[in-house]
């Protein structure tokens, strides 16, 4: 008896999906929905969260569970038909459409990009271009500078902004512009317009309809929200499957390079032991964000446009809008404190936790923190160094006992980490600053 009930746990755990999802019609608004009660969310905390993310100028948000709607807020003069972009989550669905293309053997993950580019396409060496892969493209790992002289930028397609740095598939940097080779790459290998080739590849398969326009992708959140749950559901909506490879599918929702642990295949990745933030070489000894599902993987936006995707919670969330704070290229304070608040709609629940203190070895108080904290580490001596979320350092000190007080009184509210270093061990810790 216990051997079949360790084995009932254990298919709970490791196969969440295998609960029913629901899948809306192809077209129309109908689209059926869970009470927040059913889930034992409670109405005061719903409306703090809604409040949040007015505040954090939010246009649009919807929570699904199982396929359902739970919440769903739109803001100002926004609403559910309203167009909004996708910035960089759009590079999520342009993975996917290339595990389309590579299951309809248009192309191959290990071709050369030059294979259909041709030659020049950026100004590296002819021997240096032609290292760079489609699953280089996929990953960031095409070896192109992510900071080009003016008046290139990071986003910029051109030849010349496209700048040798070091070998593909061995430098990992957030290079939208070597990322959008891929439109180009798909429209010839199929000989469609990438426009059609997404309404037909995706599209019309799970109801969203959506438009390419200078490299960016636009719809209404619940065509996000309907992508997301394609995603959810591991390629397959209803029983129309879409990515019908399971290994690229994998591939594309965990780690795809030795380099940034946090990236898959131009999907952000939570609960791995390190992170590469874009615009950064630094790597980070920590996940991407504590308050969030360790599972979780995401299509990250500029100024906060998310699509998030938790398997083990069969839930989608989507937020588009202004930024949060200011604007980012990816990830911000935003993600971390979103997750805060859907973790504490419980009326029971006491909001955001703070890390346990209790531990003989190491103290961090107070958490939440105001203007000062005390951080305690026996046995070591350690510098502190404080980063924002994503990832830049804005305090650092240096202890001459097991014990400093860090002065935060001048960072804004949010999300920070403190990183120690005591020259023979390290440890990275989260920071609430209200």
């Amino acid at each position: 008896m216990k051997i079949f009930y360790t084995f009932f746990l254990f298919l709970l755990v490791y196969f969440p999906q295998a609960q029913t999802l629901y899948f809306p019609p192809l077209s129309g608004n109908t689209w059926d929905t869970l009470s927040p009660t059913a889930l034992g969310w409670c109405q005061p905390r719903i409306d703090t969260l809604y409040a949040y993310l007015q505040q954090r100028h939010s246009q649009g948000f919807i929570v699904l569970k199982d396929g359902k709607i739970v919440l769903e807020k739109y803001f100002g003069t926004f609403t559910k038909d309203s167009i909004h972009y996708w910035a960089s989550a759009g590079k999520s669905l342009t993975a996917a459409l290339v595990g389309v293309a590579a299951q309809e053997n248009l192309l191959s993950l290990e071709d050369s990009a030059s294979r259909y580019l041709g030659s020049g396409w950026s100004s590296a060496p002819a021997n240096k271009e032609s290292l760079v892969k489609i699953k280089h493209l996929l990953s960031m790992t095409s070896g192109f500078r992510d900071d080009p002289a003016a008046p290139c930028d990071a986003e910029d397609t051109a030849a010349t902004c496209l700048q040798y740095i070091a070998d593909a598939g061995t430098y990992w940097t957030y290079q939208t512009g070597a990322y959008k080779k891929l439109h180009k790459i798909m429209s010839i290998a199929s000989s469609s317009n990438y426009n059609v080739f997404t309404n037909n590849r995706i599209g019309t398969h799970i109801g969203m309809s959506g438009l390419w326009v200078n490299g960016v992708f636009y719809s209404v959140p619940r065509g996000m929200a309907r992508f997301g749950l394609m995603i959810l559901n591991k390629g397959t909506w209803a029983n129309d499957t879409i990515l019908k490879d399971p290994a690229y599918y994998n591939a594309m929702v965990n780690t795809s390079q030795n380099l940034n642990e946090a990236y898959g295949y131009l999907w952000w990745l939570n609960g791995k032991s390190s992170v590469m933030a874009p615009g950064l070489q630094t790597v980070f000894q920590r996940e991407l964000f504590a308050n969030a599902p360790d599972d979780m993987f995401m299509a990250l936006g500029k100024n906060d446009q998310k699509i998030y995707v938790v398997p083990s919670r069969n839930m989608v969330v989507v937020r588009v809008g202004d930024a949060a704070y200011t604007s980012q290229a990816a990830f911000s304070d935003f993600d971390n404190e979103l997750w805060g608040l859907l973790d504490s709609m419980s009326c029971d629940a006491t909001g955001i936790g703070s890390m346990n203190n209790n531990s003989d070895e190491f103290a961090l108080y107070p958490n939440p923190a105001t203007d000062k904290v005390t951080v305690m580490w026996q046995s070591y001596t350690f510098d502190v160094a404080v980063y924002n979320a994503v990832g830049q350092k804005v305090l650092s000190t240096q202890s001459i006992t097991n014990t400093v007080h860090v002065d935060c009184s001048q960072l804004p509210g949010g999300i920070y980490y403190l990183q120690l270093n005591s020259g023979t061990a390290t440890k990275t810790e989260k920071l609430i600053i209200k």
